[in-house]
């Protein structure tokens, strides 16, 4: 089943050399969501054969205009283009306020309900909790309050070896057997032992998506394990004091950080509009964390079982 991350924009500050601003289209099983909206994006999706209408929640991780001057434009097309199904926008809580007089001087009134959850910038919150996974942020630290998303899905039950399965169990032992139980009798006697017909289970898979902050080592904790992690790489080490003054952080830095939480995958991206080869960027994280890719703008990235 998908767990996959499609890199719409991956340049910092500025659009050049074909690169746009930050946004990210993950999709995980029949959820689609969106990850910052710079300029262009929509033009992105279409570009890339992606779906607006599909999304279920979008997700902003601070008010630096490179990750957010999409949004009103494609908010506004979803209400053009007849949106009815609600859409989740989870953001800084100013942000509330910037899209309230945007629509009211275009005398705007989306068609769908667009329910917007303020986040706290400054903890780390679970703000996503359902039978699938579970969302949360990571304050980082930035020129302005911003945070990462860590997607990460339920653990999967136990799978069924059909080649054993008896059949004539209902589909009450069936369900019994996934949640790791015996099935009994009525005076409680094992019919059929759990573990005799089981499988274990589908790994479950996670993303951490942390853009525009210092290299933060305290972090690595949190992600422990993580499958993918996607940070920022706007410097090559030689900058690295121009990415402390900026509040960013190297290429080296985030393969480090890859590196001590034992992550899967490293993806770089807001690369500065000061690198038009970005290969130098990929060596430099490959030496410390060999796991390393660039996010290339059109690339999809597939996270397995």
């Amino acid at each position: 089943m998908a767990f996959s991350i499609t890199i719409l924009g991956s340049n910092s500050a500025v659009p050049v050399y074909g690169r746009h601003h930050t946004a990210q289209y993950l999709q995980v099983e029949n959820s689609h969501f969106l990850l910052d909206c710079g300029e262009g994006t929509q033009l992105q999706m279409q570009r890339y054969g992606l779906k607006p209408q599909k999304l279920n929640a979008i997700f902003i991780s601070h008010l630096h205009g490179d990750h957010y001057l999409g949004l009103a434009g494609l908010l506004s097309t979803l209400h053009l283009q007849g949106r009815s199904k609600a859409l989740h926008l989870y953001a800084p809580p100013p942000l509330a306020d910037i899209l309230t007089l945007q629509f009211r001087y275009a005398d705007t009134t989306l068609r769908y309900p667009l329910h917007f959850h303020p986040l706290d910038m400054r903890k780390p919150a679970l703000i996503i909790d359902n039978e699938q996974l579970t969302v949360r942020t990571l304050p980082l630290q930035h020129r302005i309050d911003c945070v990462g998303f860590v997607f990460a899905e339920k653990p999967y039950p136990l799978r069924l070896n059909k080649e054993k399965l008896p059949p004539d169990l209902s589909l009450a032992e069936i369900a019994a057997l996934k949640k790791g139980e015996d099935v009994t009798d009525a005076d409680g006697n094992i019919r059929y032992r759990n573990s005799d017909y089981t499988l274990p289970p589908k790994r479950a898979r996670s993303y951490a998506y942390l853009t525009d902050t210092l290299y933060l080592p305290h972090l690595a904790d949190s992600l422990h394990g993580v499958d993918m992690l996607y940070h920022e790489a706007t410097f090559l080490t030689e900058k690295e004091l121009k990415a402390s003054q900026t509040y960013h952080a190297t290429a080296g830095q985030a393969a480090l950080l890859a590196k001590e939480a034992a992550a899967g995958k490293l993806l770089l991206g807001h690369f500065s509009a000061r690198y038009k080869d970005l290969q130098p960027l990929l060596e430099e994280a490959r030496k410390v964390f060999e796991e390393s890719y660039l996010a290339i703008e059109g690339e999809t990235f597939h996270i397995t079982h």
